[in-house]
């Protein structure tokens, strides 16, 4: 690694191998040397005047690129596409008459971008799979788990950790439903031409629009797509980059949001995300546990959110047919913003994977409050002894105000119960009043709404893609 230069850490720190390579210079020349072939292969097959052995050339040399020959070229024409058909053609000679024949540069350019991204979005997909999977297990596990729930951070009426947790699920499965749509809409550009006219082609076919038509749906067969986007420019619509991008951004968002819960519950010591033994959690306060992990989640996911503006703004500003001015942008934005998805679903693979519930901790927060939540049904059980419901409900909210007082200006734990105890008009006993604080009580339908969700929703998406699971995430800092 060289220090004397920028290096992106996307690169460095934070994405996958395998997604770095998607969006490598090698997968884009590679695959620049497979849109040509198809070409060739279908303009032979529409009667154009190539031969096999042409074809055989071009096959046999697909892999091994002469990255050094077209670097030297392009230094002399200043033209990418240009240089690689030269080099290319150096390694073909009885093939490099017919490499790129009718093509413009959006040909490879364009064609080759959206198959990067299909591949990248299958990539996220696996990932955002394998992150539904391990939720759904600590769901499972915590499903009867009782744990104060929180509105507006403020205790409220209780729910289960799995529960709670099937609301992160919910919403990344929102995002595999916005993801596997955009997926299946993705189609290639085909042989379009420079304006989008196909005016070359036709050129090429003495006028005959039929074989210009299935010289389009044969070269998208041969790169494994159903089909080409049916009219365009000189380039695919940008509005592709921007659909695409805002999926990730909202798998950003469920990530976000999966993150700050985590990070609220690692503070009320009830849940912590994984904590290696000899990670520093902070350089002056030896004793610390950040929640670095989660943290960095919502690092990333606020850039790929922010980064979703890109597309839109070249989408909206393009002019006519085609401008250049979307190139430097999309160079940066499209892989980065799949760069940095990636790293945030490995990482919340990872924290999700090794998440510390701490039962004891949760049950003694609980508990603290639950004595408040109870206090309807402990007025309803007085009322249905014979009891007066407004003077109980005056009675109990006084004593409520007590307790609380109790805790919040005296710092003493809470004794509403002592006190509900103590008053006549309830006769309920200290020792009947606790009988009936069981936390599994007052959960209502949690647990079932858990078995229901997994059963129903997600169990059905795991084992129709159980071939993607399994998938562990390194973690390099």
């Amino acid at each position: 690694m060289s220090n004397d230069r920028y290096v992106s850490p996307l690169s460095e720190r934070y994405a996958s191998k395998e997604m770095q390579y998607i969006f490598s210079p090698d997968m884009k020349f590679r695959t620049w040397r497979r849109l040509w072939i198809a070409l060739a292969k279908t303009e032979k097959e529409l009667g154009l005047n190539i031969t096999q052995e042409q074809i055989d050339e071009l096959i046999a040399n697909k892999d091994d690129i002469n990255y050094e020959v077209a670097k030297e070229r392009e230094a002399l024409v200043r033209h990418d596409v240009m240089s690689h058909v030269y080099a290319y053609g150096v390694q073909c000679p009885k093939a490099k008459g017919i490499i790129h024949l009718g093509a413009t540069s959006c040909y490879v350019g364009d064609n080759t971008d959206l198959i990067i991204m299909t591949e990248a979005l299958k990539l996220v997909r696996k990932k955002l799979i394998n992150v539904i999977n391990v939720l759904a297990k600590f769901a499972d596990k915590y499903k009867a788990q009782p744990t104060l729930a929180f509105t507006h951070f403020q205790p409220a009426q209780p729910t289960t950790v799995g529960k709670r947790a099937t609301l992160w699920l919910q919403e990344f499965k929102l995002d595999l439903d916005d993801l596997d749509y955009v997926i299946g809409s993705m189609k290639l550009l085909g042989s379009k031409g420079t304006t989008g006219t196909q005016a070359s082609f036709l050129e090429l076919f003495d006028g005959d629009y039929d074989k210009v038509k299935k010289l389009d749906k044969m070269i998208a067969k041969e790169m494994g797509f159903d089909d080409v986007y049916p009219v365009s420019g000189q380039t695919y619509s940008r509005k592709i980059d921007m659909r695409v991008l805002s999926v990730l951004a909202g798998i950003a968002a469920s990530a976000h949001k999966f993150s700050n819960d985590i990070r609220l519950l690692q503070h009320l010591k009830e849940v912590e995300e994984p904590f290696e033994k000899n990670q520093i959690g902070s350089s002056a306060m030896a004793y610390k546990r950040n929640p670095m992990r989660s943290e960095r989640i919502a690092s990333l996911a606020d850039y790929v959110m922010v980064n979703a503006l890109n597309p839109a703004f070249v989408a909206s500003t393009q002019w006519f047919e085609r401008t250049l001015d979307d190139s430097a942008n999309k160079r940066l934005s499209v892989p980065e913003g799949f760069l940095a998805i990636d790293g945030i679903l490995d990482l919340c693979n990872n924290v999700a994977d090794g998440l510390v519930v701490y039962t004891k901790v949760i049950e003694k927060r609980l508990l603290s409050e639950l004595p408040f939540m109870a206090t309807e049904n402990i007025m309803m059980d007085a009322v249905k002894a014979g009891g007066d419901r407004q003077e109980l409900h005056e009675k109990i909210r006084t004593l409520s105000m007590e307790a609380g007082k109790n805790v919040k200006q005296e710092g003493l734990d809470n004794n509403l119960l002592e006190l509900i105890a103590a008053e006549p008009a309830f006769n309920k006993t200290l020792d009947e009043l606790k009988a009936d604080m069981d936390p599994a009580k007052f959960t209502g339908c949690a647990a079932f709404q858990v078995e229901d969700f997994l059963n129903n929703v997600i169990n059905p998406i795991l084992e129709e893609n159980k071939e993607l699971l399994g998938l562990t995430a390194e973690i390099k800092v």
